[in-house]
């Protein structure tokens, strides 16, 4: 019929197929079968699609999810960061205040103890207990001050013990009425009792108390003009400004030699494996072997009678042949052989007999 359409239902509910009326009905299965779509298998494209929305949806959640956990532990860092900055800070800023409220204490309690030491006659044994607290209480200054002129060839601990010489001074002439800190007292005394260590001390070879100053005023004057004039300064220059003649710039110039001196069996550069300077010094003599010898010989030829003496010089340093010396001497050449051996034999015997 025109207009009708036909159902075919299979037996697992197949989807309707329309097609007009008239159609074959039992025709070939296989081009039935490819017409229908089974519940089943939309079933399962529909399963598998929305299983794959679903994972995709998973992954994004699961993006999203780690950008906010990474969001929220640089927020958590930097609230870390800034609160341990923070914290830190505050220490500093505490152990600030800490390290200044201690340094007033200790100077009201040096105040103290210098007001007691000053009430105190000369003979009193409280003296010495006293002044050695008011040196333990001053040693970082001693030290700090120390520590200012490390690194000029002489070690820090003798530093320390020259400035502890220069604070005790201080504390032995430290007037509490003149209404100074005795901080501002002592420097300059511990300070000049360091510089007059290396004066007096630090010279390894010593030089007269002209010479010392010299060589500081030429040291200052090299800095000086190297400054100014962008290169080394010539012996002229330097005598110019410091308007003395050239010998004496030059004799400071020697002088400054003599404050340290390098050792023998140090090494010759910075390396620790690098020869020693002895080794780059001097050169061996060959002659070296010969001086004993001829140390020995000495007592030996002075008892030689004069003609023995001549004939051993004209052989020995003039290169004369014996017809040669013979000719020299007069006599003949038989005779100057014998002499030649006989004087030889007993310079022998002379060795062997001081051996």
């Amino acid at each position: 019929m025109t207009g009708e359409i036909e159902v075919r239902l299979t037996e697992e509910f197949e989807l309707p197929v329309v097609r007009p009326a008239g159609g074959p009905v039992d025709g070939a299965a296989d081009e039935a079968s490819a017409e229908v779509l089974s519940f089943r298998d939309a079933a399962e494209i529909d399963a598998a699609e929305i299983d794959a929305a679903d994972a995709d949806a998973e992954i994004d959640a699961a993006d999203a999810d780690a950008e906010i956990d990474a969001a929220d532990a640089d927020d958590a860092d930097a609230e870390t960061g800034d609160s341990a900055d923070a914290r830190e800070q505050a220490a500093r800023h505490e152990a600030s205040v800490a390290s200044k409220v201690h340094a007033v204490r200790e100077r009201g309690h040096a105040r103290d103890l210098f007001a007691q030491l000053a009430a105190l006659p000369e003979d009193d044994d409280e003296r010495l207990r006293i002044r050695g607290e008011l040196v333990e209480i001053h040693l970082p200054l001693v030290e700090y001050l120390a520590r200012r002129f490390r690194n000029r060839g002489e070690w820090l601990d003798d530093l320390t013990q020259v400035a502890t010489i220069g604070l005790i001074k201080s504390i032995d002439r430290f007037d509490l009425a003149r209404g100074v800190e005795f901080s501002t007292y002592a420097t300059p005394t511990i300070v000049g009792e360091i510089k007059r260590h290396f004066r007096d001390k630090g010279w390894a070879v010593r030089v007269p108390r002209r010479l010392q100053e010299l060589k500081l005023a030429l040291t200052k004057a090299i800095g000086d003009l190297a400054q100014r004039e962008g290169r080394a300064p010539t012996v002229a220059e330097l005598a110019a400004h410091l308007q003395m003649s050239e010998e004496d710039v030059l004799e400071g110039l020697e002088s400054a030699n003599a404050y340290s001196t390098v050792s023998l069996d140090a090494p010759d550069s910075g390396d620790e494996d690098a020869p020693a300077v002895a080794e780059s010094l001097g050169m061996l003599d060959d002659a070296l072997e010969g001086v004993e010898y001829r140390e020995s010989l000495k007592p030996l030829l002075e008892r030689l009678p004069p003609r023995e003496k001549r004939i051993l010089l004209l052989r020995f340093f003039g290169n004369m042949t014996q017809s040669q010396i013979a000719t020299e001497l007069g006599i003949s050449q038989m005779h100057v052989s014998r002499l030649l051996a006989r004087t030889l034999t007993q310079l022998r015997e002379g060795l062997t007999t001081e051996d």
